[in-house]
């Protein structure tokens, strides 16, 4: 009988290596991928597409940047269960999202085996013995995690023998030497554990929660919250953008009901209202404000409102 598992795959390091580790057991593995608004994943969907079609796996992706995706995901951001870090992320309550549609896409395709390439005591959020356990708990189902096995809990299926435990690791804490020598032996390519989540970033945390608290973030509007300056004044919504990329993002962007001012001194800015017809003149007073040149005394009354 076939033996068939999928991988909570981000393209980095470690899920990669637990894909190779189960298929050293002789599983046919399928990659899941899910595609979250604010990244998280570890590489781009090209260098991702490019590992599994060399390990000839399958890969599933759950692109959660738009659609009824995208809608659960925000509703989670809005009011997480298990709490936050830093910044505004959900880390459980995301591991918890993304485990329990990986749970269901198993069930439709008959398959039991879900696994991840997450190492104990590696990420304080989500990593964490406790944390492991919440979550766990939180899904009433059994995740597999070769890289830290031997070090947890026993799962039916290592009980049962369809997985070897003695072929596993116990793996803790944030160093990557054991991975690397790993991928070495495998010969497989990984890219840098640079990046992350930009809902870690402390410093957006009043941005993305006023946005979210005026139901502002929507499938159109998503790429626009993470660039730029933003203000919201009396209810409306105003994104100005620092850099010439950022003003090509949102001149050749469709936004969807945000009315848009053409680049002034290389500076175009965008501004959205919940409550009728926005200030126009306001926002030409940002937009000049924020204009290419020294205006530190004109932007000094805005940088107190900025978000």
């Amino acid at each position: 009988m076939e033996k068939k598992a999928i991988v909570l795959y981000s393209g980095g390091l470690d899920s990669r290596l637990a894909v190779m580790l189960l298929k050293d057991q002789g599983f046919d593995v399928e990659a899941v991928y899910f595609n979250l608004p604010f990244g998280c994943g570890c590489c781009n969907s090209s260098c991702n597409f490019n590992f599994t079609q060399v390990e000839e796996v399958k890969m599933k992706i759950f692109d959660a940047t738009k659609g009824e995706l995208l809608d659960e995901y925000l509703a989670i951001l809005k009011d997480p269960q298990y709490g936050t870090g830093k910044g505004i992320n959900p880390c459980k309550d995301c591991k918890v999202f993304m485990f329990r549609k990986a749970k269901e896409y198993a069930d439709s395709i008959g398959v039991k085996v879900i696994a991840t390439g997450e190492v104990l005591g590696q990420r304080p959020m989500s990593q964490l013995r406790s944390s492991m356990e919440i979550i766990d708990e939180a899904l009433g189902f059994e995740i597999l995690r070769p890289l830290s096995a031997k070090k947890l809990e026993e799962t039916s299926w290592e009980k049962e023998g369809l997985v070897d435990r003695s072929k596993f690791f116990g793996i803790a804490g944030r160093g990557r030497k054991k991975q690397m020598e790993l991928a070495k032996n495998y010969g497989i390519k990984y890219p840098s554990s640079g990046g992350g989540c930009f809902l870690c970033e402390k410093a957006v945390s009043n941005r993305l929660t006023s946005l979210l608290g005026g139901d502002f973030v929507n499938e159109k509007t998503l790429p626009l919250s993470m660039i730029g300056r933003h203000f919201m004044i009396k209810g409306v919504w105003f994104v100005v953008s620092r850099n010439g990329a950022e003003g090509a993002i949102i001149e050749d962007g469709e936004f969807g009901g945000g009315e848009i001012l053409e680049g002034v001194k290389g500076k175009p800015s965008i501004y959205y209202s919940k409550k009728g017809k926005a200030n126009l003149e306001k926002a030409k007073e940002l937009q000049e404000a924020y204009s290419t040149g020294d205006n530190d005394k004109v932007r000094e009354k805005f940088e107190k409102i900025k978000l």
